[in-house]
C-alpha cells in the first residue's frame, strides 16, 4: 500500500466549547475518490478547514502528503469549496491565468491550461469576459478549473455540482474521472447518492462528528446489508433520530 495523501487519526475539534469533530480517523490513498457524507452540520466542513489548518484540531493528527498541511504544499492541493470566490470585476482569463502563478506555475503555462480548459467546459468564448456577466453555473466551472490547475495531488470538492444541469454535471464527473485516473486523490462532499454511486471508491458517513460508516463502497454495503449507499445513509440518520427521541 502506498503512503496515503491524506491521513487523519483521532482528530478531536472542539469550537466555543462544543465538541464539533469526535474522536475520527481515515485515509485516502493516490488515486482515490474519497465520498465523505454527512447532514448540514455533521462535521464535514470542519474536518476539511482543520486538514487545511483554517482551524487548529483539539487534538489528533491531519497529514496531507505525510505531514501537517501548510502554504506549502497549496500548489498541490486544489480545492472547490461549498462558498464559491472569485474576483468578479477581472477577466476570466486574467482570473484564471492569476490563480495558476499562484500554485507556481509559470504565465505560459497557466494561459494555456486556462485556454484549454475554456474550450472543454464551452467557455472559450468567454475568456476576455467579466466574471460578474457570466452566469453561477458558468462561474462554477471556472472555480472547477481554477480548483483543477497544476494537477494537484489532493483535490477537495464541497458540492461541486450544485446548480449545474444535467450535462455539465456529468462534464464535472468526467474530470473528476480524468484526474483520479491521473492518481489525484479526490475528497467528494455531495448529498447527491447517485453521483457516490458513479465515482466513490470509499465512503464515510459522519453525523455529530462521530464516523457512522468507513470502508470501501462494497464493504459499507456489506456490512449494513443494504445495496444503495443512500439507504445506508438514511438508516444511520434515522436510527440517530429515534434514539434521541
Amino acid at each position: 500500500m502506498s503512503t496515503p495523501i491524506v491521513a487523519v487519526t483521532d482528530f478531536n475539534l472542539v469550537l466555543g466549547g462544543k465538541k464539533i469533530v469526535d474522536n475520527l480517523s481515515f485515509e485516502i490513498q493516490p488515486g482515490e475518490v474519497f465520498a465523505f457524507l454527512g447532514a448540514n452540520g455533521s462535521g464535514k466542513t470542519s474536518t476539511i478547514r482543520s486538514l487545511l489548518r483554517i482551524y487548529k484540531p483539539t487534538s489528533g493528527t491531519l497529514l496531507v502528503e505525510g505531514k501537517p498541511y501548510s502554504p506549502s504544499l497549496g500548489a498541490s492541493v486544489g480545492y472547490l469549496p461549498e462558498e464559491r470566490g472569485l474576483y468578479t470585476r477581472s477577466k476570466v482569463l486574467d482570473t484564471m491565468v492569476y490563480f495558476g502563478e499562484l500554485k507556481g506555475m509559470s504565465r505560459t503555462d497557466a494561459k494555456d491550461f486556462s485556454l484549454a480548459f475554456l474550450d472543454r467546459v464551452g467557455l472559450a468564448d468567454k475568456a476576455y469576459t467579466k466574471i460578474k456577466k457570466l452566469s453561477g453555473g458558468q462561474q462554477q466551472k471556472i472555480q472547477l478549473g481554477v480548483a483543477i490547475m497544476n494537477n494537484p495531488t489532493l483535490l477537495i470538492l464541497d458540492e461541486p455540482t450544485k446548480g449545474l444541469d444535467p450535462v455539465n454535471r456529468k462534464l464535472l464527473l468526467d474530470l473528476v474521472n480524468e484526474l483520479q485516473q491521473k492518481g489525484t486523490a479526490v475528497i467528494y462532499i455531495t448529498h447527491l447518492m447517485e453521483e457516490v454511486e458513479r465515482l466513490a471508491d470509499k465512503v464515510m458517513i459522519i453525523k455529530d462528528g462521530k464516523r457512522r460508516a468507513y470502508g470501501t463502497v462494497a464493504q459499507v454495503k456489506k456490512y449494513f446489508g443494504k445495496d444503495k449507499i443512500e439507504d445506508i445513509f438514511v438508516e444511520i440518520y434515522e436510527e440517530e433520530n429515534k434514539n434521541e427521541q
